[in-house]
């Protein structure tokens, strides 16, 4: 499912804005959407929750897991709580890039007054206490659209209309983020294979140390296990050969198969390309 996040000052109309576009979506797009609205997350009171820093976290913890376990390539999952922290709102993007989905950020941009009164029109156990929510105010990071996390970025008044088809398009149309590295779940190598890359790539080194003692550069070095020959420009130190050797084996675990044939092919392109 594709993920909204909304975001703003507490008693800024997320909930009604969220409920609008999950109602949009039905009715239009023919699309479920799955509301996930914090409060639902609470244990307790949502002051007190807000007023210890270590619940607070957990609640946003708690949120999170339930948004990866929820989101898939269909559909949309509507996220309705503050996300006012700048680094929680990143954490959510590499969710959504992990699931290769496209998001999009609504902010109800509503002025803290106005925010004081809805708040204040509320039911005595539904509000915000005053303290608390000029707090949460004051620690809000508003969203920014050239913040690759936050965007494609919808700012909504008061008075605004919510560009509904907009977002569906956005959400719908849009290619979504491509995964990289820290986002991808790395491979399983099995034991077997770690043991024959220390050992191949150990015995590699130790075999172009002792062949340049009687070499000079440019001639090619024999290394058993591969019809390929090792033409070095200029002599490799002990050092050399040792950080290359590392920065191969953390290559090979991410990309390379368990065929230990293979293996010592790759390291001698690998070390004719890191030194050409």
């Amino acid at each position: 499912m594709p993920l909204v996040l909304m975001c703003g000052f507490p008693s800024s109309g997320k909930s009604r804005r969220a409920r609008e576009l999950c109602s949009w979506l039905q009715r239009n797009g023919g699309r479920d959407a799955l509301l996930l609205w914090d409060e639902e997350f609470m244990a307790q009171d949502k002051n007190t929750v807000f007023e210890d820093p270590a619940k607070e976290k957990m609640l946003r913890a708690t949120m999170k897991s339930e948004v990866e376990r929820k989101i898939n390539k269909e559909n949309v999952v509507i996220l309705d709580s503050s996300n006012y922290i700048k680094g929680y709102r990143y954490e959510l993007y590499c969710v959504i890039k992990h699931s290769q989905t496209p998001h999009c950020v609504i902010h109800c941009d509503t002025a803290l007054d106005t925010c004081r009164e809805w708040n204040a029109q509320r039911p005595v156990g539904e509000r915000f206490h005053q303290d608390r929510l000029n707090d949460l105010a004051m620690r809000f990071e508003s969203p920014d659209g050239n913040n690759r996390w936050d965007r494609p970025l919808f700012t909504v008044q008061p008075e605004d209309e919510l560009p509904c088809q907009t977002i569906c398009d956005a959400l719908f149309l849009r290619r979504p983020p491509p995964p990289n590295q820290s986002t991808l779940n790395q491979p399983i190598s099995s034991s077997n294979f770690l043991y024959d890359l220390d050992k191949v790539t150990q015995e590699s080194v130790n075999l172009i140390l002792d062949a340049q003692r009687s070499t000079g550069p440019g001639d090619p070095i024999s290394i058993p296990g591969t019809k390929k020959k090792l033409q070095l420009k200029h002599i490799l130190t002990s050092a050399e050969l040792r950080r290359l050797r590392r920065q191969f084996i953390s290559f090979a675990k991410l990309h390379l198969s368990d065929d230990p044939s293979q293996l010592v092919c790759s390291f001698v392109d690998f070390i004719a390309q890191s030194t050409e």
